[in-house]
């Protein structure tokens, strides 16, 4: 297997509403055939969705755990690596990320945004966190209308 052209994270809640599962696999799907790897947390939910979508096509996955069991893997991640480091292991899937595509999400999800946008790492976004100041609209999040599009513009805004 080539070395992935690109790494996308994908974000998002682990319990999550068939919506978001439907686009997170979607997502996962069109990282693999893009010939990108796909980080994530690597547990349920949108994590789960997106690594079955990159299996799918034959992607490469790695799923880095908040905890040190690395069998708390979803079964769909071929590279799981324990941390122990609870949601701060949030940093180290964005940092491992070329760019982030973020999919509905709770607190954890918006940790990611924030911790992508601070270090500079685009984030593309499908039906997620609107970043605001004061009540005023605050660039960063790329909205994106449907999976594949935030995968394509994520490939775009990294430059791959």
């Amino acid at each position: 297997m080539p070395p992935p052209r690109a790494w996308i994270a994908i974000a998002g809640p682990g319990e999550a509403a068939p919506w978001e599962l439907d686009a997170a696999e979607e997502a996962g799907a069109a990282v693999a055939e893009a010939g990108c790897g796909l980080v994530c947390g690597g547990l349920g939910g949108v994590m789960e969705a997106a690594c079955r979508g990159a299996r799918s096509r034959g992607g490469l996955t790695v799923g880095l755990l908040p905890g040190t069991d690395r069998d708390a893997a979803n079964g769909w991640v071929v590279v799981a690596l324990p941390t122990g480091l609870g949601e701060a292991r949030n940093a180290l899937v964005v940092r491992a990320a070329d760019v982030v595509v973020a999919i509905g999400g709770g607190w954890g999800t918006l940790s990611e945004i924030a911790l992508a946008l601070k270090a500079g790492i685009p984030v593309v976004g499908v039906g997620t966190w609107e970043v605001a100041r004061d009540g005023t609209p605050v660039e960063g999040v790329l909205a994106a209308p449907d999976p594949r599009v935030a995968v394509a513009e994520a490939l775009r805004l990294c430059g791959r």
